[in-house]
């Protein structure tokens, strides 16, 4: 069964739902995208534009917490049966997400009801999970608490994984196939909406630079998984000089230094600085970024055997 679709997405993550979408013969009858950032081109609104879907660059939905009446009219229009939520960040009022007949069906990095919230991918790396996967669910008035759909599970995740290679190698794929199968569900009346169980829930808050902050005193292996999973964004970060420096690229080695933590241990000419940490282990940074935004090897950036990030 077709279905008419407005699709809330951006990126090639979003594109690619659009695509899928179009290819099962369902009718994209609106496709909102955020305005494009520092000139570039979000590929689902090249996309869209390319296949002549209808599309829409909208900042926001609400003022003052409140839905703005001229998107809600605009939203009407659209004569949608289902709304798919494909990375979207955008705050959509409930008189958009629960307008159409068949509701709403977003997308999310984990597997709820635990770790809800916007920045599931780097929050379960940081804890130390050890094994992932995606949910489509039915969004309602709470954050990522609406009922599931479907669930995809037994996403092993690296020892070296970083939220970008969590995402792009192994749950972007795996979300787009969940959500296209959950709109064929839905589409042939065969879908489930299972409630989320409260016991194992969790919320996490977004992973600012109060938390992207190393703590030195920390075990190396805490140090290790909050540097990969701010990495890329908005890097983990330590003090030089009274500069602040961020750090990309790690892996953990065991190894008896004796060093205070933080201390550069070694800078080879072409390869990744080792730097102390507690435990008896060493971390190599391949990439570090100063405040002029560019990311360099340790020979590049300046750095010094001896010296010590605070």
């Amino acid at each position: 069964m077709s279905l008419r679709i407005a699709l809330f997405g951006q990126a090639p993550f979003g594109r690619e739902v659009a695509v899928r979408l179009a290819e099962a013969g369902h009718i994209l009858a609106a496709v909102h995208v955020p305005p494009d950032a520092r000139g570039r081109v979000d590929p689902l609104a090249a996309e869209s534009l390319e296949r002549d879907w209808p599309l829409y660059r909208h900042r926001a939905y609400r003022r003052k917490g409140v839905a703005m009446a001229e998107r809600l009219d605009e939203y009407r229009g659209h004569g949608a049966e289902l709304n798919v939520l494909a990375f979207t960040t955008a705050i959509l009022p409930p008189e958009i997400v629960d307008s159409p007949r068949l509701g709403s069906l977003c997308f999310h990095p984990s597997l709820l009801p635990a770790f809800r919230g916007g920045n599931a991918l780097a929050w379960q790396i940081i804890e130390g999970v050890r094994e992932t996967g995606v949910t489509v669910f039915r969004p309602d008035a709470g954050v990522d608490t609406g009922p599931i759909v479907i669930q995809k599970g037994g996403v092993r995740i690296a020892p070296d994984a970083t939220s970008a290679s969590l995402y792009f190698d192994k749950l972007y794929p795996l979300g787009v196939e969940a959500l296209v199968e959950a709109v064929t569900a839905v589409a042939e009346g065969t879908a489930s909406f299972t409630p989320q169980a409260e016991a194992g829930a969790s919320f996490q808050a977004l992973v600012d630079d109060g938390v992207a902050r190393i703590d030195w005193s920390r075990p190396g292996v805490e140090v290790d998984r909050r540097i990969r999973g701010c990495d890329p964004q908005p890097g983990a970060w330590a003090e030089r000089s009274g500069e602040t420096v961020r750090l990309f690229g790690c892996t953990l080695a065991e190894s008896a230094h004796g060093a205070p933590a933080g201390t550069l241990l070694e800078i080879p000419a072409d390869g990744p600085a080792a730097v102390a940490a507690q435990g008896d282990t060493i971390l190599r940074i391949a990439r570090w970024r100063g405040p002029e935004g560019k990311k360099l090897s340790a020979s590049e950036f300046g750095l010094s055997v001896g010296e010590r990030l605070k």
